[in-house]
């Protein structure tokens, strides 16, 4: 069976503002929740890493938890993998970033010669 993972990781970073988090979609494949839930751990442990900025400071991904395991019942062109409500204080500015989105993977995919 196969189960999509949450995987919540915090950045950490010298002179970081505000706390930042990440989070990983994983395919994990397993034959119950149990296992599932284990090795969606162990995915995030090993995706733990240290790198330098530009500036050469140190920022770390340090792994939090699995926030959820999902349970993928089919595989089908539509199936949803995942949602998200985000409540935020200026629609236009979250279309108007949607759209840009949209527009550089479009222009990622047929490079302009």
């Amino acid at each position: 069976m196969w189960y999509i993972a949450k995987l919540i990781f915090q950045i950490k970073g010298e002179g970081m503002q505000k706390p930042q988090f990440d989070e990983h979609l994983r395919l994990v494949e397993a034959h119950n929740f149990e296992e599932a839930f284990f090795k969606a751990r162990r995915l995030g442990v090993s995706f733990e890493e240290s790198v330098l900025n530009k500036n050469h400071g140190l920022v770390c991904w340090e792994f939090v938890n699995v926030a959820e395991l999902k349970l993928m019942k089919e595989f089908k062109n539509g199936t949803e993998l995942h949602s998200q409500i985000h409540e935020i204080d200026e629609a236009t500015h979250y279309i108007n970033f949607v759209h840009h989105q949209a527009v550089s993977m479009q222009l990622a995919a047929k490079p302009v010669f």
